[in-house]
Order: structure tokens, then C-alpha cells, then sequence
């Protein structure tokens, strides 16, 4: 019963985290409701093809675009009616390409913006399904797996078999799957430290060089609780924060159209 009842609650914890890094980040919709319009505007999507969005409205409206990280002047779109949609489509942009726009609504005469700041969207290159599934899949227990290990380092236990788990999953999900799905989407196997500033690959870099020490340590017979703890505590830590923050970004100096 025990040991069903510390794998629930690291099922729970992992859920919680995975739920929590689906839903915060710069990739997240913005949505929201600003004159009784509800809106749901993307901030990611697949290079190559156009990002199209549309709000149900019964007032016409209209985008504005500019290359994200620079002054140059917005550019303007007219959205098409669709029945009771209004559709506003942005360019594609190579990978790691953003653009920062902003939607009116005419009523009345009058433009009203939907929000009062920006939306930023980035592109990226489409990922291989399968790939993508595994990749999240083994992050996902490998979290869970670390959550196990950390719970039995409170509760009592066998250490060794949760941080081997933990450190094997960790490896394959984030160093190996993890650099695969980065190039297929933004065009480089790796991006954080030391070679950038990409927060996703550096996050993920800290706590594997962790489970690596506490790997080592089981490998010798010299775990300690504490240890575990500590390593389990800094991998919450690192998982609250958002997904893609401080992502991959293309720096433009002549923007494309």
C-alpha cells in the first residue's frame, strides 16, 4: 500500500508539472474577451505556411505586423470575413523567425485594439510526430521516476534503482531526443549553455549533471538521502519554469517580407 501510494503521488506531482509547462510559456494562446469578442491568438507555429487565426465577431477588422526585435514600421492586414469569423493570416517566417502583431476591431467608426499589448509568435520547422511523441513521453517519466526517488529519500527505501531510472531517462529524453527535436525545429542540435541562451536546453543541462553525480554515487554504494532531495527539489524548481522561455530566436537584420 505504501508503495502505491508514493508512485500515486508522484504520478500527481509529474501530471501537475507536465500540465504546468503545457500551459505557461510564450508558446501558450493568448486568450481573453474584450468587447463581449472572445479571442484565442496563437503564438506558435509551423514554418512554411501562413498563420492563420480567426475570432468570431460581428465587427470587421484588421492586423498589425512587424518583425519581432526591431523598430521597423508595422505592416497592415485587412482580416477576411468568414461567416461569423473574422480571418487575419500572418507570413511564415523561417525557424526561430517571430513577429509581433496586434488586432483591431472597427465599431462604430471607431478601431479598438483587442489587447493593449503585442502578441509575439514564433515559428518553428514541424517535428516528426513520432519523435515529438517519444521525446515528451520520456521526459514525462523520467520526471516521474524522479519525483518516485525523491518521495522514497523522505519516506525510506531502496535509492538506487529510482536515480538510475531517473538518470537513464533523463539522458536519452533530453540529451538525445531533445537536441533531434531542437534541430528538426529550429534548425540546431543545441542551443542553450554554452553555445546560447536558449533556457529550454540549459534547464534541462543542470539537473541531468545532477542525477549524473547521484548516478555515480549509487554506482558506488554511496548514496544518501539527502542527496536525492535535494537533486529531486532542484528539478521542481527548474520544471516551474515555462516552457520555450528565452527560446531560439532568429535575429533579423534584413527581415524577409
Amino acid at each position: 500500500m505504501k508503495k502505491f501510494l508514493l508512485w500515486l503521488s508522484a504520478f500527481i506531482i509529474t501530471v501537475f508539472l507536465a500540465y504546468y509547462q503545457r500551459v505557461t510559456g510564450p508558446t501558450y494562446p493568448v486568450k481573453g474577451k474584450a468587447m463581449d469578442v472572445a479571442y484565442n491568438l496563437p503564438r506558435t507555429h509551423n514554418t512554411g505556411k501562413d498563420a492563420c487565426f480567426r475570432i468570431k465577431s460581428p465587427y470587421e477588422g484588421k492586423v498589425l505586423f512587424r518583425h519581432h526585435g526591431t523598430s521597423e514600421p508595422w505592416k497592415e492586414l485587412e482580416m477576411k470575413r468568414g461567416g461569423d469569423f473574422i480571418i487575419g493570416c500572418l507570413p511564415s517566417q523561417p525557424p526561430a523567425g517571430k513577429i509581433d502583431y496586434m488586432v483591431f476591431l472597427r465599431i462604430k467608426g471607431e478601431e479598438h485594439s483587442l489587447r493593449k499589448n503585442p502578441v509575439t509568435i514564433r515559428f518553428k520547422g514541424e517535428v516528426p510526430l513520432g519523435i515529438l511523441i517519444t521525446h515528451i513521453l520520456i521526459i514525462f517519466f523520467a520526471m516521474l521516476f524522479a519525483s518516485r526517488a525523491g518521495l522514497e529519500a523522505i519516506f525510506g527505501g531502496n535509492l538506487k534503482p529510482y536515480v538510475c531510472w531517473t538518470f537513464y531517462l533523463f539522458l536519452l529524453g533530453a540529451l538525445v531526443l531533445g537536441p533531434i527535436v531542437q534541430k528538426y525545429a529550429f534548425g540546431v542540435f543545441w542551443s542553450g549553455f554554452p553555445l546560447g541562451h536558449d533556457l529550454t536546453d540549459t534547464k534541462v543541462l543542470v539537473p541531468i549533471l545532477f542525477w549524473l553525480f547521484l548516478y555515480i554515487r549509487a554506482l558506488k554504494g554511496k548514496l544518501k538521502r539527502k542527496e536525492v532531495f535535494i537533486a529531486w527539489a532542484f528539478m521542481l524548481i527548474v520544471f516551474l519554469i515555462p516552457h520555450s522561455l528565452l527560446g531560439s530566436e532568429l535575429k533579423y537584420t534584413n527581415p524577409p517580407e
